[in-house]
């Protein structure tokens, strides 16, 4: 007996809502006509990159930060409008955010 028997029991006159599952797209993150720069620096002798110039809500560019750094596996953070990723990844970014829509500007090397 599965948890929706169970439940059918308890309010037998209870007709559960049928709910469309919706899956969200890949464009679920407000696109900006400016370019999003993508830089590379060292801070105390590692390497990271730093996304920034991004003008939609702050909502969206973290579910970016969060989006790219599981597809890169690496660690990373968001603070004070910038996504800093840890090593350097710029041409796999840029990659990343070309395909979903974003312009990207290569800014340092």
């Amino acid at each position: 007996m599965d948890l929706q028997d169970q439940l059918k029991n308890l309010f037998p006159e209870h007709e559960p809502e049928k709910t469309e599952t919706t899956s969200k797209t890949e464009n679920d993150i407000w696109l900006q006509d400016d370019p999003i720069v993508c830089k590379y620096e060292k801070r105390k002798g590692k390497p990271i990159t730093i996304l920034e110039g991004y003008n939609g809500a702050e909502s969206d560019f973290k579910k970016l930060a969060k989006e790219l750094k599981t597809k890169l596996s690496v660690g990373g953070s968001f603070k004070n409008g910038q996504i800093i990723i840890q090593g350097d990844y710029r041409d796999k970014i840029m990659g990343l955010l070309k395909e979903k829509g974003f312009s990207v500007k290569r800014v340092g090397g």
